[in-house]
């Protein structure tokens, strides 16, 4: 089956893909882990992937436990994680226990914080069973969960000992759901491989139709391409890391601003990039047809490419209280061309807030 190895030195891990191959999970996870028990965390959303989670698990020699959270972004907080370390505590975790966060985004990045922070860290293994997980977040070591005067406000880095992709679950994947996650997709594309984003356009049709050697394309792209800039800028620390929040600045205020909930995370995402671009367009980073080309794409994978009326102010009090701003000062990943992206730190206020409102200043 299709791997992608993630070279971090010892915390270096194997990104496998497959279909349809739920008891080879066990095998995978023995692989990485010699210990006794282990311990599944899911949302309400998932439960039928997550018992054939513990099938294989049982039947690779695991005394399993389990807990299953609510779906939603709200669930993604300090009272779930409090919840979470309650359950492991009476499981009688210890630090060489295996923590699996099956689901989508927020289920990995809650399960990857509460397996970072019991005991001062313990194994985590993701397996994700959305599309915006499979490309983007069950990748790179981020976990997080909310604050309410931020999206993942309180976080660390926490690396996977590896990542089990199934694309056989995006076939149970709500239709909206499934459309989030392409905004991740169509971000890798603007900011690293112009050959990804045309593929994107010619075959928009055979990904929405959830073909599997197309999806198994695209995942394993997206992987690779994530992998390549972790290995070499693990926790941030360069900038290279930052290029993978394009749109995100934006779309972080949207969904505290609106609400966790009021929009699906990739939905705030797709908004974000059309304004980050629309925002390198009032620079004179780009032309417009480099706009036109995101929101033609997004557009046809059902995806948002305008934000909501929230009002600016509200926004841009959020985007100030961001984790990527540095002393005060916004800091924004903005289109050179489909393809390349640059990192900038001097978009004065009143920029953003013209974009946001759609007014020339």
């Amino acid at each position: 089956m299709p791997s992608i190895r993630v070279n971090l030195g010892h915390r270096s891990y194997d990104i496998v893909v497959t279909h349809d191959d739920a008891p080879g999970l066990g095998p995978f996870a023995r692989a990485r882990s010699a210990a006794k028990k282990a311990f599944l965390i899911c949302d309400d959303n998932v439960a039928g992937h997550g018992r054939a989670v513990g099938a294989a698990l049982t039947s690779a020699g695991f005394h399993t436990g389990s807990a299953l959270v609510p779906h939603g972004e709200a669930r993604k907080s300090l009272a779930t994680a409090s919840d979470l370390y309650d359950a492991l505590a009476e499981f009688q975790t210890d630090r060489q226990t295996p923590v699996l966060a099956v689901g989508g985004g927020v289920i990995g990045d809650l399960a990857g914080f509460v397996a970072a922070t019991f005991n001062r860290g313990l194994p985590l293994l993701m397996v994700p069973t959305t599309l915006l997980a499979m490309v983007d977040s069950s990748v790179g070591g981020k976990v997080a969960v909310n604050h309410p005067r931020g999206k993942n406000l309180i976080g660390t880095f926490h690396q996977p000992v590896g990542v089990w992709i199934d694309t056989a679950t995006l076939t149970t994947l709500p239709e909206r759901e499934y459309c989030s996650g392409l905004a991740e997709v169509v971000k890798y594309g603007v900011i690293l491989d112009a050959d990804l984003f045309a593929y994107l356009e010619a075959n928009a049709a055979a990904i929405l139709a959830r073909q599997a050697d197309v999806i198994e394309h695209i995942v394993l792209r997206c992987c690779r391409l994530k992998a390549d800039v972790v290995e070499k800028d693990e926790r941030e620390e360069t900038g290279l890391r930052a290029i993978l929040n394009y749109g995100h600045t934006f779309a972080h205020a949207f969904e505290t601003v609106g609400g966790y909930g009021a929009w699906l995370h990739g939905e705030a995402v797709a908004a974000g990039m059309m304004c980050a671009s629309r925002l390198a367009e009032r620079r004179g980073l780009i032309g417009p047809e480099v706009t036109s080309r995101q929101e033609r794409l997004l557009g046809a994978f059902g995806l948002p490419t305008a934000a909501k009326p929230w009002p600016a102010h509200e926004l841009l009090k959020v985007m100030h209280s961001d984790k990527k701003a540095v002393a005060g000062k916004l800091r924004f990943i903005l289109p050179r061309r489909v393809g390349e992206v640059a990192l900038f730190d001097d978009v004065p206020d009143e920029h953003v807030a013209g974009v946001l409102q759609n007014i020339n200043v």
